[in-house]
């Protein structure tokens, strides 16, 4: 507990200022930690870090994040939709150049991995390009959803959430997490308001709140099928990368798609 309360307040300290800063070094940070989480994804699935079909996955997941007034308002050749065809007529390529030693399976599952990584990093970029308090509204849903589901299921625990996925996780933690992010919301939209009405403010954070769990589950139900406890180790106490940002990124596509940032 001690490692993992340090860690937390070293990444905190690290991640926040960055955030508040935005801009070129938030985008940086970004694609770092982006380019961390596919590669853990990566070690799940043993294949090699330093490879052609991991540069190939990598390009594109870089190609996913890019947006034209990045890195100076630089446009792309090509479009999004045109690179991840390459991508994938790529992969497909490898496979028979390595005489099936990278399979289709392998192939499928990394432009999975990059989609799933990519966008939702993406959307990150997007959120703080939105405006400071909807980041900071979406972190405080998330961390509120994990402390909520963490106290209220230690408390109240009985009635297992998915056993098969995530063992620990009850339903009275669940509606806990909710709970608490909704109790969070309401406090945050009196102090700095992100929507004009209140109850849209927490019918959205509903949904949210939900969603990061399922992002959790997601990621937990991967390192099961997968036979792994975390998702790496550059966290001591927390794991990798996906483990912290696992409900971020699940939810933060869900707050564009329904229009409650505008992109």
């Amino acid at each position: 507990m001690k490692q993992r309360t340090i860690t937390a307040v070293v990444a905190v300290l690290i991640f926040l200022p960055i955030v508040i800063l935005g801009g070129l070094p938030f985008q940086l940070f970004v694609y770092l930690i982006a380019s961390i989480a596919i590669f853990e994804l990566m070690r799940m699935k043993k294949i090699a870090r330093y490879s052609i079909a991991s540069g190939i996955t990598l390009l594109l997941m870089w190609s996913l994040m890019y947006k034209e007034d990045m890195f100076g308002g630089y446009n792309l050749p090509i479009t999004k939709a045109e690179i991840t065809l390459l991508a994938v007529l790529a992969l497909l390529s490898y496979t028979v150049l390595v005489k099936n030693r990278f399979t289709f399976d392998d192939a499928g599952f990394l432009i999975i991995s990059a989609f799933y990584v990519g966008m939702g990093f993406y959307y990150l970029i997007e959120t703080r390009a939105a405006d400071l308090e909807y980041i900071f509204y979406a972190l405080f849903v998330v961390w509120a959803t994990d402390t909520g589901a963490y106290l209220f299921g230690r408390a109240f625990g009985k009635r297992k959430l998915w056993p098969q996925i995530s063992p620990k996780k009850t339903i009275e933690g669940s509606v806990g997490g909710i709970l608490l992010a909704c109790v969070v919301a309401f406090i945050f939209q009196l102090v700095e308001p992100v929507h004009s009405s209140m109850i849209v403010v927490l019918l959205v954070t509903v949904l949210i709140s939900v969603a990061g769990q399922v992002g959790d589950l997601v990621e937990s139900a991967f390192k099961r099928h997968y036979a792994v406890k975390d998702s790496g180790k550059i966290l001591p106490g927390h794991g990798g990368v996906l483990d912290r940002f696992d409900s971020l990124i699940f939810m933060l596509p869900i707050l564009h798609l329904i229009g409650f940032i505008a992109s």
